[in-house]
């Protein structure tokens, strides 16, 4: 077990605007510091948050290039073209593919889609994928979730007679690829306000600018639950319009689920009706991600669109059966990284690992980054070998711009790309260790001392006795939870462990916690190496969690029922003496 250190913060909001808001809406003080932690110090920003509404988008015509791509989609349907988009093949990408060839098809439009190949053509617009649309007939190639460095692949294109319009939020580059339009609001020229869409949601736009356009612009809120699950799976910022996007777009998927998505909820076990963004990080997109891992990524698309049941089920098994072997080779790549690590690295004094094995599957080392992340708290880069070059995933810890610290060493690259805290690279195989020196010497130099502890964030310290049914129903209006929103933290002083702690597979704590009349369940995953602590100390303990709820079949009165209780996702302990 990792024994890990927390830097315990306690939010600092000016009283003022707790009070205001906490006598304007009529919620208790700590939700109010909550509200104020994430910028809510208004009546109207409150309602905004509690009750966002569609209305509540932004016009897409603010995003720079727009009116460009409308024209030219109004241009292809007056001359009735063959379009071909063109998806990444994660989530965000998948579902941006199945969402504009459902809404092109819907419009007229003879759309067909291509998701590349992660081994055979690597991540973004492919010379292959254009060579397709080209036989195919197409005269218009829309990207989405790629494209933004796609300089090389816009002019060949052109050579071919095809138009592209780009559909992307990933960092660009000094220079932008001289497409029909280039839609992304991290763009130097896009003055578009929000700039936390997913490529998914950036498509999204994209329809409902068309949309708006056509004078139907209510046509384009039915796609909202593709859009959902990209943005959730994408970690992307859940605030603003993506918090507005999710809130409407987890309705959807609970309520009317499309045939596809649906058999991809029954497969998974997941309960309709109690759909979440957790569920769609950690059960759903495992499974749409999983075929493009594994091989062939256009077969969650082929679920994604499919509107035959009996289909959808066969399909989805084939996602349910990858995500299985997914699963097999994730737990051999991360035992061998761990090893690796354990091995080659002091991992007290090493600020970055920079990891490489030739036999590592592509399709999983994105994911183990993720996990060594989570492990031994360092920004992580995993490589394999594909076709002579070293090819992988980065990973970072909260507060560092891993995708700027690439940026610094760039001429030790062949290419790379993405976001703050995840980016793809690409170095030639002579290069790794000198790749890795100079990296490690950016991130000395760029990591600051203070966050490589992680932190924990604390919204409001309470007592149990402030958890009651009013406080848990306001609580639970604070949903969707994500990035930028997540589950508030709350900090409770003094209280009594009940009862025998105990372990929980190899390494969750579980045990029960009293303070004054009012007693919780608790369980502290990762906190296993505490379990001696607790038993002998026989003085109370302070404790930072989450308010999270659980369900128990407990006897009725006539038969057995299912209730839920609340529980105390418990993130950090001090014992007293510690303090």
């Amino acid at each position: 077990m990792i024994k890990r250190e927390y830097r315990w913060i306690q939010s600092a909001v000016e009283a003022a605007p707790i009070e205001q808001i906490t006598k304007e809406i009529n919620i208790p003080e700590a939700l109010a510091k909550a509200l104020a932690n994430r910028g809510i110090v208004t009546y109207s920003q409150a309602r905004e948050f509690f009750r966002p509404r569609l209305e509540d988008l932004l016009d897409p015509f603010l995003m720079d290039g727009m009116e460009a791509a409308v024209r030219r989609v109004s241009k292809a349907v007056e001359s009735n073209e063959q379009i071909l988009i063109f998806g990444d093949y994660d989530v965000d990408g998948t579902n941006a593919a199945s969402m504009l060839t459902l809404f092109l098809r819907e419009i007229g439009l003879e759309t067909s889609y291509h998701i590349p190949n992660r081994i055979l053509e690597g991540y973004g617009i492919s010379k292959l994928g254009i060579d397709k649309a080209h036989k195919l007939g197409v005269t218009l190639l829309i990207s989405v979730d790629c494209g933004i460095t796609a300089l090389q692949q816009v002019e060949y294109a052109k050579t071919l007679g095809i138009d592209i319009i780009i559909c992307d939020h990933h960092e660009p580059i000094e220079q932008i690829p001289n497409a029909v339009a280039v839609l992304d609001p991290l763009k130097p020229s896009c003055s578009y306000p929000f700039k936390y869409l997913c490529g998914c949601g950036v498509a999204f736009k994209l329809i409902q600018a068309i949309c708006k356009q056509r004078g139907h612009e209510e046509q384009a809120f039915q796609y909202l639950d593709f859009v959902t699950l990209a943005t959730a799976a994408d970690i992307v910022p859940l605030i603003g319009e993506n918090r507005i996007i999710t809130k409407i777009g987890l309705t959807l998927l609970n309520e009317n689920p499309r045939v596809g998505i649906r058999a991809l909820i029954e497969s998974s076990g997941t309960q309709l009706g109690k759909i979440n963004t957790g569920q769609i990080v950690f059960v759903l997109a495992p499974r749409i991600n999983a075929v493009g891992r594994m091989g062939d990524a256009t077969r969650a698309v082929h679920l994604l669109t499919c509107t035959n049941p009996v289909e959808a089920i066969s399909l989805a098994r084939v996602l349910e059966e990858e995500n299985r072997q997914r699963r097999k080779l994730d737990e051999e790549t991360f035992a061998l990284a761990q090893k690796l690590v354990e091995t080659t690295h002091d991992i007290e004094r090493t600020p970055v690992l920079v990891l490489h094995d030739s036999q590592w599957h592509p399709g999983v080392i994105g994911i183990v980054a993720s996990r060594l992340v989570e492990k031994y708290y360092r920004p992580t880069i995993m490589l394999t070998t594909v076709d002579g070059v070293a090819r992988g995933s980065a990973r970072s810890i909260v507060g560092f711009d891993i995708y700027r610290a690439l940026k610094k060493v760039e001429h030790k690259l062949i290419q790379f790309g993405g976001h703050k805290y995840a980016a793809g690279l690409a170095v030639e195989l002579d290069r790794v260790d000198e790749f890795r020196e100079a990296f490690t010497k950016v991130v000395n130099e760029l990591l600051p001392e203070d966050i490589r502890t992680p932190e924990i964030r604390i919204d409001a310290e309470i007592t149990l006795s402030d958890i009651s049914p009013r406080f848990l129903k306001i609580l639970k209006e604070f949903a969707p939870f994500g990035p930028g929103n997540m589950r508030p933290i709350f900090l409770s002083k003094n209280v009594l462990p009940v009862g025998d702690p105990r372990l929980v597979g190899e390494e969750h704590l579980r045990f029960r916690v009293r303070q004054d009349r009012q007693v919780f369940d608790t369980i502290g995953f990762g906190l296993g190496y505490r379990l001696e602590h607790i038993r002998a100390n026989g003085k109370g303990i302070d404790i930072v969690y989450a308010v999270d709820e659980y369900e128990k079949t407990v006897p009725g009165q006539d038969s057995l029922t299912v209730e839920t209780f609340p529980q105390l996702k418990i993130k950090d302990l001090k014992i007293q003496h510690e303090v």
